[in-house]
C-alpha cells in the first residue's frame, strides 16, 4: 500500500514539473530573445549618442531599451523625411552614388527589392499554404504559395490552362531557409491552414499541428465548417420540429367482430 501511495506521488510530482516546463519554457525562452535584441540594438546605437543626452550620466544605474526607443524615433524621422520632395532627392543621389559600387549595387539592390516585397501593403507574399509531391512519389511536402505572377519562366514553360506557380518549401525547423520551386498549378494541394499555422508546424517539427477544420456540404452545394451555429440561423427543417402525422382512431364499425 506504502509502495502505491509512494508511485501515486511521484507520478504527480512529475506531472506538475512538466505543466510548469510546458509554462515556463516558452515564457523564459520570449523573455531571453526579447532581451537579446534589446542588447544587441543597445549596443549599436548607444555608443554614438553623445554623454549629456544620455539617462545613463545622470543615473546610477544602466537603463536598457534607450538606445531601442533612439533607434525607432530615427527610422520613423527617417520614413518622414524620405516621403518629402527633398528627403526622396537625398535618398536617389545615395541610390545612385552605390549603384556605382560594383559589389555593393547588387547586394543593396537585392536587399531593397526583398523588404519591399515584405514589408510593403499592396506585396502578396505568400497567400496561401499548399502540399506538393516531393522529393518522390507519395512523399508530400508542405509549401507556400507565393502567387501567380508573369514571369519571363511562366512564359517559356507554361501550358495552356496549367500554369507554373512559384512556391517557396521551407526547411524544419527554420523556415527563414528553404527551396525556390516552380509547380504546375494541378500538382498542387491547397490546405485550409493559414500561413501562422504552418509556420508553427514547420518550427515544431510536426509536433504542433492545427485543428482540423470539418466541413460539409449542405444541399445547396457550399461546404461550411461543422459547429453550432448562431442563434437564428438555423434552417426550417431543424428550427420547427416536423408535425407528426395524426393517429388514427379505431371506431366501433372497425372494430373485428368476434
Amino acid at each position: 500500500m506504502s509502495d502505491t501511495i509512494r508511485i501515486s506521488g511521484m507520478t504527480r510530482l512529475r506531472n506538475y514539473f512538466l505543466t510548469g516546463f510546458i509554462v515556463c519554457a516558452p515564457l523564459a525562452i520570449t523573455l531571453y530573445i526579447a532581451w537579446s535584441f534589446i542588447r544587441w540594438v543597445d549596443s549599436w546605437v548607444k555608443p554614438y549618442i553623445p554623454a549629456r543626452y544620455s539617462p545613463e550620466t545622470y543615473l546610477s544605474f544602466q537603463l536598457p531599451g534607450f538606445g531601442l526607443i533612439v533607434a525607432l524615433v530615427l527610422i520613423t524621422l527617417i520614413g518622414f523625411l524620405t516621403a518629402n520632395i527633398a528627403g526622396r532627392a537625398v535618398v536617389a543621389f545615395g541610390e545612385r552614388l552605390l549603384g556605382r559600387m560594383p559589389l555593393v549595387r547588387g547586394i543593396y539592390g537585392s536587399l531593397k527589392q526583398i523588404f519591399q516585397t515584405v514589408l510593403s501593403n499592396k506585396g502578396d507574399m505568400f497567400r496561401q499554404v499548399g502540399m506538393v509531391e516531393y522529393p518522390r512519389k507519395d512523399v508530400w511536402s508542405l509549401v507556400f504559395v507565393t502567387g501567380e505572377k508573369d514571369t519571363e519562366i511562366g512564359q517559356k514553360l507554361d501550358k495552356q490552362g496549367d500554369p507554373l506557380i512559384a512556391v517557396f518549401m521551407p526547411c524544419a525547423p527554420n523556415p527563414t531557409t528553404g527551396f525556390l520551386m516552380y509547380v504546375r498549378k494541378s500538382e498542387i494541394i491547397a490546405l485550409d491552414m493559414s500561413i501562422e499555422e504552418a509556420a508553427r508546424l514547420i518550427v515544431s517539427a510536426g509536433l504542433v499541428a492545427p485543428e482540423i477544420k470539418k466541413k460539409i456540404v449542405v444541399p445547396s452545394g457550399i461546404a461550411v465548417e461543422i459547429g453550432n451555429p448562431p442563434m437564428g440561423t438555423l434552417p426550417q427543417s431543424a428550427a420547427k420540429p416536423k408535425s407528426q402525422p395524426a393517429r388514427k382512431r379505431r371506431t366501433a364499425s372497425s372494430l373485428p367482430n368476434k
